[in-house]
């Protein structure tokens, strides 16, 4: 009996010890309660939130707005695209005494000294590429040249296809051929048997192609020269001012003389259609011409006579 009692005591006496520990872990770990006029406050944190970060927003978006028009009218301007990039890139042929190089390999001539002076006045520097003449105006659209400066003449098809600066030159397309037979050409008429070299997509070979000439095309004017010379061609069709510089006596040519003049014509420099720097270039050619620069430049080359007044 007084084993039953000691039981049940010490049964007794374990269940109110593990009462009172279920109390205590309850009091170690309380449950989290809100205070709802805490809650009211958030709720009015956050609508305040909402309320300041709208105008933010809005604010952003105007000044997105405000770069996104400063960056259209950076693209369509070609004079900030060139002054960006530091650099004005001249597509130009091996053209004597417009675009050439000296002894040390640096392109010179009237074309190339104006150009590193109007490249100069933008401030950046002028970069010369060659190019296919006949490719002059994908190379213009495709960018990889910011111009074509490079004793252009200004036809019907260069002027549509580009926007050009006013004329800045004189010029005409020449017939070239051995200085012995010169007497024997004087006129068109005594041209039609002959074969010529013309420099493709050229202005000689635009009168080549109007006077129904037989021609064969080649990539510069220098190598039309080259042809006739060779006797692998009986003529060239190339600019007065190229041949004033590379044939006759004197020069490189003395074997080849120029009779015939097929037509005058004006030099132009080429930008990609729309460009505003057609007209900044206008500016300077007026600037240089008054301040003696461009003709003094042109008498350095022999082509003072050809300089149109700007």
């Amino acid at each position: 009996m007084k084993k039953l009692i000691a039981l049940s005591l010490t049964m007794m006496l374990s269940i109110s010890l593990a009462a009172c520990g279920s109390s205590d872990d309850s009091k170690s770990q309380p449950e989290t309660t809100q205070d709802p006029s805490a809650s009211a406050n958030d709720d009015s944190a956050a609508d305040n939130s909402a309320d300041t970060d709208a105008p933010a927003s809005d604010a952003a978006d105007s000044s997105d707005d405000g770069q996104a028009s400063d960056k259209s009218d950076s693209a369509d301007s070609d004079t900030a695209y060139v002054k960006e990039k530091g650099s004005l890139v001249v597509g130009i042929t091996n053209f004597e005494p417009m675009d050439y190089k000296d002894a040390d390999g640096n392109w010179i001539g009237f074309d190339a000294d104006m150009a590193k002076a109007f490249a100069e006045s933008l401030g950046v520097t002028a970069e010369f590429v060659e190019i296919d003449w006949d490719n002059k105006i994908f190379e213009l659209e495709g960018k990889t040249i910011d111009c074509v400066w490079n004793g252009m003449t200004l036809t019907d098809e260069v002027t549509s296809a580009m926007e050009c600066s006013k004329a800045y030159c004189n010029n005409a397309q020449v017939v070239i051929v051995h200085a012995d037979q010169a007497d024997l050409y004087q006129d068109v008429d005594s041209l039609k048997e002959l074969n010529f070299a013309v420099e493709a997509g050229s202005a000689g070979e635009a009168q080549a192609k109007s006077n129904n000439f037989s021609y064969t095309p080649v990539q510069q004017q220098s190598a039309a020269l080259m042809e006739v010379a060779a006797g692998t061609a009986d003529a060239a069709i190339i600019d007065s001012l190229m041949a004033a510089a590379m044939v006759g006596e004197g020069t490189g040519y003395a074997e080849l003389t120029y009779t015939v003049g097929l037509n005058s014509e004006e030099y132009g420099v080429g930008f990609r259609k729309g460009s505003d720097l057609a007209n900044t270039l206008n500016e300077f050619f007026a600037s240089s011409y008054a301040d003696g620069s461009m003709m003094e430049c042109a008498q350095t080359y022999g082509v003072q006579a050809a300089v149109v007044e700007q």
